[in-house]
Order: C-alpha cells, then sequence, then structure tokens
C-alpha cells in the first residue's frame, strides 16, 4: 500500500508523516489487499490568522467503484488525520462488505 503525502501552506514534519503513516496502517491494514494507493493532501486554509482551518482530504481509489474521499478540518492537524482515517475505514468496510454480498458494480455509471 503506497501512501502519497502532500502539503499546501506548510512544511510537512517527520512527526506528522509517522503518525499519520502509523494510523493508516493501523486503521486500514486488514484492507492491504483491495488497497493500492492512499493519497493525503493536507492544507491550512486560513494560514497564519489561526483557527480551525487545518484540512485532511483523504482519497483511496477503488477499482471497479468510486473512490473513498474523506475530508475533516480541525485546529489541529492531527486531531483532522485521526478522525479522517476513522472515517475512511468505516466507508471503506461498508463498500467492500456490500462489494462481496451483491458482487461487482456491472459499471461505474451507477454510481454518478
Amino acid at each position: 500500500m503506497k501512501i502519497d503525502i502532500r502539503t499546501q501552506g506548510f512544511e510537512l514534519t517527520a512527526g506528522l508523516q509517522a503518525h499519520t503513516e502509523r494510523r493508516i496502517q493501523f486503521a486500514l491494514d486488514w484492507a492491504r489487499h483491495d488497497i493500492h494507493t492512499i493519497k493525503l493532501n493536507f492544507s491550512d486554509i486560513n494560514g497564519p490568522r489561526g483557527g480551525d482551518d487545518k484540512r485532511c482530504h483523504l482519497r483511496i481509489p477503488m477499482p471497479h467503484m468510486r473512490d473513498v474521499i474523506i475530508e475533516d478540518t480541525a485546529a489541529d492537524l492531527y486531531l483532522a488525520v485521526d478522525r479522517a482515517i476513522d472515517r475512511a475505514a468505516r466507508t471503506l468496510e461498508r463498500r467492500l462488505s456490500r462489494q462481496r454480498e451483491f458482487g461487482p458494480a456491472l459499471s461505474l455509471a451507477a454510481y454518478e
């Protein structure tokens, strides 16, 4: 599973990168055979003004399904990462269980 982390408006610290990779491994290791790439974009919406403005945008491309896209905003980026990864794990579990139960979708047009 490849983890692609990008930032806008600030530098990615080693601590944030390690925390994010550790949380992803913990929350999504059970789906490692279904996930090839996880893309995370971190941004600081308000810049130096402060406030609830740290955004974590998480995207998991899925073959034969819609991508799992989760976005969370908080004052603390670590909190936004934790919440986004938890929501992504629940969403991914729900989608994969539906796929196992009902089979793969006939086309992606049904999701649009």
